[in-house]
């Protein structure tokens, strides 16, 4: 038997990178359900004697040790009555309406259960999710954060692309490793890198939680997320931990003034076969109360790692903004995921994305991958440096704050250099390891690992062991690179202790701005009650927003065109009128051998005309160049040009590239060929037009010419250069008569 093969239209979809993507059809059962599973029980609570005996339909002898320390740790007991008593419409209502205020909401959020919160947050659409999180999020100023990695577990790369990730803005920097027992030697490059780059970068090392505390308490990191949450009982007794163990490393880290927030994610429940035929958002529900519960400041979610499992159903991409939201309800910091890459295709993964990018959060991204996707250890993120400047044209685009900047390419390629010679003298005056003035060099250069041929993989895991050994500490990281010169660097690290024993950063959704304030609830609340409020951007960060270095002004292009050789055109004198039958005289516009010397396809002016004049010779027509003065429409030059000419046929070339052949009888616009896509006309065609030009003029056939194929965005790439070529042009119009041209 044979299978009929796909008819055309369908093998080009077929084709489409969207379709590498996992599809699943709903399966409640198996948790595969973004809301609404079989499972998920209907808001409820009862309380006696200051005691919840009963929630979400579980009586207390039913809870589990989720539910029990929810119970016990998670609700505001003083408003859940009335929390729980308001509609969930009523209260869904309220989070998109400016005149309930953000401290009204979050206070009766404390009181609601995970089912509660779930059955509201399930009722707003993805416009509505957009208000509130722009309303709910808890610090008024959005950032960002980086990942910084790579498979060599390189110092020196490591250092140089974390002061890159600083210039660009990320306030935090988050490094893993692809060798376990490299993480030490990762941890102190990537902080170097990031006192380079900036001060007040928070950095952390994402290795197993002992491993990651222990860092932390020697100073090495200021920050730490990868404390992960589950929402079934199972998936904790899976891994060897409880609610209560979770509570104490969350204690652990702030007894030491170490940033830390718990991460969970929608689908990984279902990932790993413990969903118990409940939805995927209130299984999330009961992560984000129970982060709430054990005393986290904030929490990494919005899918995470599971993402793409989210993203497999109906509505689950809703869905993990959602969560988002959630735990802004809660009242902690919201880091909302978009680290892992959730699709093959580049529509959907920005999709994704950019309700959050608008709305704000405390962290667009729980993982920017600030470097190249091969190199991302945690797996390529959903923004990689491939898209930094995609990232900054939106930032542009809506005139949004998502945390980054355009770096100037000199500054970074100074940071880099300072920061490999940093790394350099540190490893060395601590005996971790010595590079080479070649591998610094490539590391300085490298877009990544790939680009690095000098390179010791022994060495990150030598020094690491060196580390851990010689109990190496931030303190000696500080007087190595006090020693060695680097005074600015090692008041930066020092500031970072600084901060660690004075607390204010232990604030929910704290950063540190570049003056080392710290910017959190406390001290940068966000205050959104409704158009004119909230975070608005000040004029200089606006401008640096709005600023990218792909930007060009007339100015800028106008210099561009003169550094080209623009002595092979010239006037020979005034043009007059001929009535010579083989005449055909292609009229230029005014800016031509002017100010324009290049076309938008990137041929020379010159070139263009030659090849014109080499076809209307090929018919035994003869061609005269005149640059008319007084207008730069292509109807008029060449209905002017077409006047001047013996056969009354002509061609029109304005500087930009765009022709037509045109006759002396027509009106100005109905010409007889026209070449409109400027920036795809190539010598070929320019010739085809002088050979048509020369048979209009004979009165032969002439060939059709069909536009080339492209699916190019012409207009996203040349319009703005368009407009800034046309300004050019009527600057040089006059009133002056046509002038006789010559190519030299």
């Amino acid at each position: 038997m044979t299978t009929k093969e796909p008819i055309g239209r369908f093998r080009f979809m077929n084709e489409q990178r969207v379709n590498l993507d996992g599809f699943a059809t709903p399966a409640p059962e198996l948790g595969l359900v973004a809301f609404n599973g079989l499972n998920d029980p209907k808001p409820s609570i009862t309380i006696k004697e200051n005691r919840i005996v009963e929630m979400d339909g579980r009586s207390e002898s039913d809870f589990d040790s989720i539910d029990e320390f929810i119970a016990r740790h998670g609700i505001d007991l003083s408003v859940a009555i009335e929390a729980m008593a308001i509609d969930d419409l009523d209260f869904a209502r309220r989070l998109v309406d400016p005149n309930h205020s953000r401290a009204d909401i979050v206070r009766l959020s404390s009181g609601m259960t995970p089912a509660k919160l779930a059955a509201v947050l399930s009722k707003l659409s993805a416009a509505e999710l957009v208000i509130a999180m722009t309303k709910m999020r808890a610090r008024r100023t959005p950032s960002n954060q980086a990942h910084v990695t790579n498979r060599s577990d390189d110092p020196l790369l490591l250092a140089a692309d974390a002061a890159t990730a600083a210039a660009f803005g990320f306030r935090e920097l988050e490094t893993t490793v692809p060798v376990a027992a490299d993480a030490p030697s990762n941890a102190v490059a990537v902080s170097i890198g990031a006192a380079v780059g900036s001060p007040g970068v928070l950095v952390q090392c994402s290795v197993e939680e002992s491993a990651e505390l222990a860092l932390g308490m020697r100073g090495l990191v200021s920050y730490a997320e990868t404390v992960s949450l589950y929402g079934t009982e199972q998936i904790f007794i899976d891994g060897d931990d409880t609610p209560w163990s979770k509570a104490f490393l969350t204690s652990a880290y702030a007894s030491r003034g170490i940033k830390m927030r718990v991460t969970s994610g929608g689908g990984s429940e279902a990932l790993m076969g413990g969903a118990e035929k409940c939805s995927m958002f209130y299984l999330e529900a009961r992560c984000v109360a129970l982060a709430r519960a054990i005393g986290a400041q904030g929490v990494q979610n919005g899918g995470i790692d599971s993402a793409a499992v989210a993203g497999a159903v109906p509505g689950g991409v809703r869905s993990l903004m959602a969560e988002n939201v959630m735990v802004m309800l809660r009242n902690l910091e919201a880091c909302t995921g978009n680290d892992a890459l959730m699709s093959e295709s580049d529509v959907r993964r920005t999709s994704r994305t950019h309700p959050i990018f608008i709305g704000g959060s405390d962290f667009i991204n729980s993982g920017f991958g600030s470097i190249q996707r091969y190199d991302n250890m945690f797996g390529p993120s959903q923004w990689n440096s491939e898209d930094i400047d995609d990232f900054l044209a939106m930032q542009r685009d809506w005139g949004v704050d998502g945390g980054l900047r355009t770096a100037d390419e000199v500054e970074v390629e100074r940071l880099r250099r300072r920061a490999t010679e940093a790394v350099t003298a540190v490893y060395s005056w601590l005996g971790l390891g010595d590079f080479s003035q070649e591998w610094a060099d490539q590391a300085i250069d490298a877009a990544g690992s790939k680009d690095i041929s000098s390179g010791d993989l022994m060495l990150p895991l030598t020094a690491a062991r060196t580390i851990m050994e010689t109990n190496v500490t931030m303190l000696d990281v500080i007087a190595a690179l006090a020693e060695n010169g680097f005074d600015l660097e090692a008041q930066r690290c020092l500031d970072m202790l600084k901060a660690r024993v004075a607390g204010d950063y232990l604030q929910t959704s704290a950063i540190f701005d570049e003056e080392m304030n710290v910017l959190s609830l406390v001290t940068d609340p966000n205050e959104y009650s409704g158009p004119g409020t909230g975070y608005q951007p000040t004029s200089s960060r606006q401008n640096e927003i709005d600023t990218i270095r792909q930007q060009r002004s007339v100015s800028d292009l106008l210099a561009e065109q003169q550094s080209f050789d623009h002595k092979n055109i010239f006037v020979k004198g005034s043009a007059e009128t001929s009535y010579d039958p083989r005449d055909v005289v292609i009229g230029v516009s005014p800016a031509t051998g002017k100010d324009i010397w290049v076309t938008l396809s990137g041929l020379s002016l010159a070139d263009a005309i030659s090849e014109v004049l080499a076809g209307l010779e090929e018919e035994g027509c003869t061609g005269r160049i005149v640059r008319i003065n007084d207008s730069l429409d292509l109807g008029m030059i060449g209905l002017t040009a077409a006047r001047l000419s013996g056969s009354g046929v002509s061609v029109g070339l304005q500087a930009k590239g765009t022709a037509l052949i045109h006759r002396r009888d027509l009106a100005p616009l109905a010409n007889l060929e026209l070449y409109s896509v400027a920036p795809t006309i190539t010598r070929d065609l320019y010739r085809m037009m002088g050979i048509n030009a020369g048979r209009h003029a004979k009165g032969a056939t002439p060939e059709p010419v069909r536009n080339p194929y492209s699916d190019e965005a012409i207009e996203a790439r040349y319009h703005t250069k368009v407009v800034s070529l046309v300004a050019i042009e009527r600057n040089c119009v006059n009133s002056h008569g046509p002038e006789l041209m010559e190519l030299r």
